[in-house]
């Protein structure tokens, strides 16, 4: 039988007769400290990590994990042209993170309406696009269908664009191309989305590749670029880097050398500020553990105060201070314990309303989402109830050593 382990319940159940059990007002204080610590991680942490991942599929919903293009582009969206062919896309999908593949032509215009105007960057796609994103974001109308030459030039604009135009689905616009010479296609808007994410939204308008091929007087295989979507994201670094060695290496039919960047590359402010975020949530988590941890050693002083007569007891009929510092550890696994339970509950269930309702809202035109965004991973809601306990009972080994200062002969007498 564990003779410590039962102290420790009996101090922390109390007796049936008396019902003496720990229960002072800094005790539940000490609870109260673990359970709002715990609650505060979990909430950061979910927020910060949904943070993260929305805003990453917005960015990767624009532009894929990885684009492919002509190792002499400038950083304007008129890029030159690279030749796509069979054999290109099946060594691109031979390798083992390559999920999907898809060719893409971009093209700057002008969008010119009766009583305003608007520079765009027109995205041409093929019928192989992976419309998932824009389907999740369509707010009005549908997408379009490339190779569709019954419905005309086909387009789906953004709500940004529509709302300063003056724009609806179903009408048509013209949108003039600065070449030589100067052309100009009409449109028909058949969807509108709307992302909040203000920097795109306002720039994208996405139409059928053959369109902007014949614009641009460009042959069947010759694209502006390829987009890749990776299978697993934390690889994505490693995909990208193996990827622009045999890609350089590699000459298409027009003798280009091919340029690999990946999502990170071509937006390194976007993710260098989500890598902030981390520092932030570090910050959280070291205070609210040391907060919590404090208030526990308080708790614990207070209770090995309150027993000091117990203590004398158990050293007069020959307990160690060793085992004497295990009742009181357990006990304090107890307390921590019951202020756990009370962080997860209160934590998860603040996590699951805002998850489900929405109830905190975001301005868009800062945070790029309309409101706070929840990710809910057990994992990482595993490991701060592991970490908190762990780093909890060990900062109270040192209190505990108090046992070995108290005398037998004085504490027994103490009231």
């Amino acid at each position: 039988m564990n003779t410590e382990l039962f102290i420790a319940r009996r101090i922390y159940k109390g007796d049936k007769k008396n019902e003496k059990r720990v229960s002072s007002p800094a005790i539940r204080i000490a609870i109260a400290g673990i359970a709002l610590g715990l609650a505060v991680m979990i909430a950061a942490v979910c927020i910060v990590v949904g943070f993260k991942k929305e805003v990453r599929a917005k960015v990767v919903g624009f532009g894929s994990h990885i684009q492919i293009t002509n190792f002499d582009n400038n950083n304007s969206y008129d890029h030159q042209p690279i030749s796509f062919s069979d054999t290109l896309s099946a060594t691109l999908l031979d390798m083992p993170n390559i999920a999907h593949i898809e060719e893409f032509i971009t093209k700057p215009g002008i969008i010119k309406t009766d009583e305003d105007f608007q520079g765009v960057v027109l995205k041409g796609v093929s019928e192989n696009y992976d419309w998932d994103f824009f389907k999740k974001n369509l707010i009005e109308g549908r997408i379009i269908h490339p190779n569709d030459t019954a419905g005309g030039n086909q387009a789906i604009v953004s709500k940004t664009i529509a709302d300063k135009l003056r724009l609806n689905v179903g009408d048509s616009f013209i949108t003039y191309f600065v070449q030589d010479p100067v052309r100009a296609r009409k449109f028909e808007i058949t969807g509108i989305y709307s992302t909040h994410f203000e920097d795109y939204d306002k720039l994208y308008v996405m139409t059928d590749i053959g369109v902007l091929r014949k614009l641009s007087g460009w042959d069947d295989d010759m694209v502006s670029g390829i987009e890749l979507l990776v299978k697993d994201y934390d690889n994505l670094d490693a995909t990208a880097q193996t990827l622009f060695f045999e890609m350089y290496a590699y000459r298409d039919r027009l003798g280009n050398a091919l340029y690999t960047r990946s999502i990170k590359d071509i937006n390194p402010n976007i993710f260098n500020w989500l890598s902030l975020l981390d520092m932030n949530v570090w910050i959280i988590i070291i205070l609210m553990l040391a907060v919590s941890g404090f208030t526990m050693i308080s708790g614990l002083l207070i209770i090995i105060l309150e027993r000091t007569n117990m203590i004398g007891i158990l050293k007069a009929i020959g307990a160690r201070d060793f085992s004497i510092r295990k009742v009181f550890l357990y006990l304090s696994t107890f307390l921590i314990g019951q202020g756990m339970i009370w962080g997860n509950v209160i934590g998860l269930s603040v996590c699951l309303i805002q998850s489900c309702l929405h109830v905190i809202k975001l301005n868009p035109a800062t945070y790029y989402l309309s409101a706070v965004p929840i990710d809910l991973n057990p994992f990482y809601i595993v490991l701060m109830n592991i970490g908190t306990l762990v780093v909890s009972i060990m900062m109270m080994i040192g209190p505990s050593f108090l046992v070995a200062k108290i005398a037998p002969a004085k504490s027994i007498r103490f009231e």
